[in-house]
């Protein structure tokens, strides 16, 4: 597969931004002629990873999230969501549907609902360094820019 379209952002770690980064990253997808429930898949997945590097990557402080983005020429869409905070100590324990190292009265869904609306969700994430969540969905329809 090739990549025939790309893009990169990156905000402050705040709870506001939440709503800027799954508008940017469904805009994105606009050219694959997603369905509304697909891009509402991808928006929750999304706000799902960025609300967690939000609450759990920083949590005294503010910091960096970046999105990145591409788009193949047969309808994929690859889309990592990065910090550079806490790290998770045991992603299997953290992908666990009800597992919170929250201390306010957070479910613990997140990990289960991106990996019910996408294709393929890779968790990697190094403790003191950061975590990067990867999600990606085909949208087989049609290749990238034909109808």
């Amino acid at each position: 597969m090739k990549t025939v379209n790309e893009m990169k952002l990156s905000f402050i770690s705040k709870s506001a931004n939440e709503s800027f980064a799954r508008s940017a990253v469904a805009a994105f997808l606009l050219p694959l002629d997603p369905t509304v429930a697909e891009i509402a898949d991808v928006k929750t997945a999304v706000s799902e990873a960025v609300t967690n590097a939000v609450v759990h990557a920083y949590p005294d402080t503010f910091g960096t999230v970046t999105i990145e983005a591409k788009l193949t020429d047969k309808g994929h869409a690859v889309i990592k969501i990065r910090d550079r905070g806490v790290g998770i100590p045991d992603i299997k324990q953290a992908m666990e549907p009800l597992y919170t190292t929250s201390t306010d009265e957070r479910a613990g869904l997140g990990f289960a609902v991106m990996q019910s609306f996408m294709d393929n969700v890779k968790v990697r994430s190094t403790v003191g360094k950061g975590t990067t969540v990867t999600l990606e969905k085909n949208f087989i329809r049609a290749a990238y820019g034909q109808k």
